[in-house]
Order: C-alpha cells, then structure tokens, then sequence
C-alpha cells in the first residue's frame, strides 16, 4: 500500500512538472490569443462584467505595448529576460481573468 501511493505521488509529481514545462514553451502569440478567448468566453457567459472586461483589455494592452517596446529596444526580437518578464505578465493577467470569471458578480 505504501509503495502504491509512492508511485501515485510520483506520478502527479511528474504530470504536474510537465504541464507546467509545457506552458513555459507555449509561444507569447498563443497565450495572448488563449486569454482573449477567455476573456471572450466570460462576457459570453456573463461571467464578466462590462468594468472587469473593460480592466483585462486595459492591462493586455498595456502588456502588448511594453512587448513591442522591448522588441524595438533590441532589433525586433526578445531576449532571454523580456520573455520571462512577459511570462510572469501573462501568468499574473491569467490568474485575474481567472479571478475575475469566478467571482460571485454577473452580468445582467
């Protein structure tokens, strides 16, 4: 018994590791897309509010903007550091649509 909850524990061990390596190696182009579709599911379902869809839009394009900036800032394409600055964006903007979808407000 014991050797079978070492092999499950293992095992939710390394699927947990590998979703989470596999998120690091999505393209930026294709979160930005993922959470606008979520986004779009909320106001769809009247998860979200006018005001806390009008918020998300504000900070994706914020984060758009500082992207393009650091790609001028380095001939067009990102380095190393951009990326993981931007990650950490998108990781922060997707626990808030997240939030934002599951909180107790609904659209009318």
């Amino acid at each position: 018994m014991k050797r079978a909850r070492s092999v499950i524990m293992v095992g939710m061990v390394i699927a947990a590791f590998g979703t989470a390596a596999a998120r690091a190696h999505v393209p930026i182009q294709q979160r930005k897309d993922n959470q606008q579709e979520r986004i779009a599911q909320g106001v769809a379902s009247g998860q979200l509010t006018a005001g806390e869809t009008a918020r998300l839009e504000r900070r994706e394009a914020a984060l758009n903007h500082e992207e393009r900036s650091m790609r001028a800032a380095n001939g067009g394409t990102l380095t190393a550091g951009d990326r993981a600055v931007i990650n950490r964006q998108q990781n922060r903007l997707s626990g808030n649509i997240y939030r934002l979808r599951h909180n107790a407000r609904r659209r009318p």
